[in-house]
């Protein structure tokens, strides 16, 4: 391929890959999801009152996090998900973070939270069928990164 043909399709790709991609600002159109200090309010200011189906949601954590600074978690699910939200209870501010899911997108995240102390990790997910899911995982933070 000619290089001015590379450079052209190179800017078509650029124009068109920021248009097929869109998210939410969740901390713009729900504040006070992000104030929240309870599982159940951050929930309900992001949802509404929601009765979530306990059911196609995986979230995996270690049984024991020798660092609570960098607790690594893990949320799947196999439901055609239009937003997935993370919460805990161990932190001041319940809220971890919201996912944004285009359409036909996989979830299967994998990120580190900060816990300040032993609690559960929640992850509720918006299917486009309209009904909500959730799933959780309790975990213990070892003081001092001690594992015990």
């Amino acid at each position: 391929m000619d290089r001015r043909k590379f450079m052209s399709l190179s800017m078509v790709a650029a124009a068109v890959l920021p248009a097929s991609l869109s998210a939410i600002d969740f901390r713009a159109t729900k504040p006070d999801t992000w104030t929240a200090h309870t599982v159940a309010d951050s929930i309900k200011a992001l949802y509404g009152d929601i009765k979530p189906e306990e059911k196609g949601v995986k979230v995996k954590a270690p049984k024991v996090a020798s660092n609570g600074g960098a607790v690594p978690v893990t949320v799947e699910s196999d439901i055609d998900a239009k937003t997935v939200a993370v919460f805990q209870d161990a932190n001041p501010e319940a809220t971890v973070c919201v996912f944004d899911v285009q359409e036909g997108g996989i979830v299967d995240y994998g990120f580190k939270i900060k816990m300040k102390k032993s609690g559960t990790i929640t992850a509720i997910v918006e299917g486009r069928d309209g009904k909500f899911y959730v799933g959780n995982v309790t975990l213990e933070v070892a003081l001092g990164g001690c594992e015990g």
